[in-house]
């Protein structure tokens, strides 16, 4: 990991840190359907609270009441408040951090991840429970049943928690522990390229071109973090009849799009497919950025490990070699990946030639690494030097901005049965034995609400847990929390009609008090009618 921390030179007080991880965002898997930030949004998440209350000296908790039994009975009088309506800002009040500016920023940034996983117990057969077949990644030639174990298996959440928990304690170690101060030059190269049919040369003078792009049948095979389906495995270097009769549907790949791209069998020849516009991008944006001898390469893919290993140490070698002492042993190049757009995964040659998943979504053939080495050490022998890079004639991505397909329809209009409002409950918190909840339960309340899609709620929040502290009601966790959850479905009675269930799992940093389950949500009468706001609370309860 490498962290990047910045300090305000007026105050000298500590803003933020980005530190550079290689690590696939796939803790959570194919069966969770709650929008989450995966494993990267989780260190963020523990980095900027662990900041706060350090320089705020405090936790999130208060002072726990002494008599819990009188809490009890005083919550049996707070009864839920009903729907009502607010308006578009009013959830940001309610967050349980304020956004003012003045927030530290924890950002973990991805970098050479290709193949790199978060499963780290390894892949299994959901069947057997045992190994799968190492080369192709399936269970008696099955795919569907390969499937990789996170640390917190098979608790899919927790998984996320603990790999951004790894994530987020070496961040604060580095964060603790850098002294080195970035000093010199500020400065960056930027170009857009055509990587398809590009010429590339090799060492010893060899010159080699990449294809349009394509994808193989091991792209198909999906990977243990996700699998595929339809008997595709990974490595694969040939495709069936059927098959080929279902692409040839799409696109059948010309003669010399199929010699480019071998060993890959081409599954979908992207690169020759224009309708309605270009299915995979032709031209990308490659770029350095420079912090002093802080070197961030901007990668619009996903390396393998040994694929940005080469590209670190190439642009490396360049920029000392060519710099007049400028670069040195000391400079440090990080890969920035899946930035400014995005063109699938990047091998090496060696790996194209197993066709494993990383490879068939390789793109532009067996030369795609190479490519990229080679317009990086033109960018970095441009900084090296001093100069301007050299940007192509017309060579600038497409606007599609008006082209560009839109399947997603707009939400429906909202409906609600007969006497009830937006935010009323439909199923309030239910008392546990004992009257008080415990670390790690799971209060819950169900409300009558609208289509989540209407009002994004962006900087705002759909949940929010709140504590009473004397006569005030004050947001203590809200939806970017990992211990709250927001589930939205459709009521079974209608399919206009929507429930929105807030459950709180209990954490142990939790205070001992009074608190209760709140909902921002947005409806809309009709399909152009303007949208309304609303809110409503649960009933009140008790944690001990």
């Amino acid at each position: 990991m490498t962290l990047l921390k910045f300090v305000d030179n007026a105050s000298g007080k500590s803003i933020g840190a980005f530190s550079w991880y290689a690590t696939h965002g796939t803790s959570m898997s194919r069966d969770n359907k709650l929008i989450s930030g995966d494993n990267k949004g989780a260190a963020a998440r523990f980095f900027e609270d662990w900041f706060t209350s350090i320089e705020s000296n405090s936790s999130r908790s208060v002072p726990t009441p002494s008599n819990i039994s009188k809490l009890i009975k005083k919550v049996r009088s707070i009864k839920a408040t009903g729907g009502k309506p607010c308006d578009s800002s009013t959830s940001r009040s309610f967050k349980a951090r304020k956004s003012d500016g003045s927030q530290f920023v924890g950002a973990f940034c991805q970098s050479n991840v290709g193949d790199v996983s978060p499963n780290v117990l390894g892949a299994f057969c959901t069947d057997s429970g045992k190994p799968c077949d190492l080369n192709h990644s399936s269970c008696h030639g099955d795919v569907t049943l390969c499937k990789g174990r996170g640390p917190g298996y098979p608790d899919d959440i927790l998984s996320t928690k603990i790999i951004g928990e790894r994530q987020f304690n070496k961040a604060v170690d580095l964060f603790m522990s850098a002294t080195k101060e970035l000093t010199g030059k500020v400065d960056y190269r930027h170009v857009y390229q055509n990587f398809s049919e590009m010429e590339v040369e090799l060492s010893g003078k060899t010159k080699v071109r990449t294809c349009p792009a394509a994808l193989g049948p091991g792209f198909a095979a999906g990977t243990t973090d996700g699998p595929g389906m339809f008997g595709f495995q990974q490595g694969d270097t040939e495709i069936n009849e059927l098959w080929k009769k279902v692409r040839d549907l799409l696109k059948e790949p010309s003669q010399l799009q199929v010699e480019c791209q071998k060993p890959k069998a081409v599954l979908l020849s992207s690169g020759e497919m224009f309708e309605p516009y270009a299915w995979t991008p032709e031209i990308l944006p490659i770029q350095i950025l420079r912090l002093g001898k802080l070197i961030i390469l901007s990668v619009p893919g996903e390396l393998t490990t040994m694929a940005g290993r080469r590209l670190r140490e190439a642009v490396k070698e360049t920029l000392v070699s060519n710099g007049g002492g400028e670069f040195d042993d000391e400079t440090h190049v990080v890969i920035a990946g899946l930035t400014n757009t995005y063109s699938q995964y990047v091998a090496t040659f060696e790996e194209y030639e197993q066709q494993r998943y990383e490879a068939a979504s390789t793109l532009y053939g067996p030369h795609t690494l190479s490519a990229y080495i080679q317009e990086f050490n033109h960018l970095a022998l441009a900084m090296a030097k001093g100069r301007s890079a050299l940007q192509p004639a017309d060579w600038s991505p497409p606007d599609l901005s008006l082209k560009v397909l839109r399947l997603l329809a707009d939400p429906f209009p909202d409906s609600l049965p007969g006497g009830k409002k937006f935010g009323d409950i439909k199923q309030d918190v239910s008392e546990p034995k004992g009257g008080s909840f415990k670390k790690g339960d799971r209060p819950s309340a169900t409300f009558w609400s609208a289509n989540a899609r209407n009002d994004l709620l962006t900087e705002g929040t759909f949940a929010v847990v709140e504590m009473l502290q004397g006569q005030r009601w004050i947001p203590v966790y809200d939806d970017d929390d990992f211990c709250l959850y927001f589930k939205w479905k459709l009521d079974n009675s209608s399919l206009y009609t929507s429930l929105a269930t807030i459950e709180w799992e209990v954490p142990e940093e939790a205070s001992s008090g009074v608190y209760r389950l709140r909902h921002f949500g947005s409806s809309k009468k009709a399909q152009h009618s303007p949208i309304e706001y609303f809110t409503g609370a649960s009933s009140a309860f008790t944690v001990s």
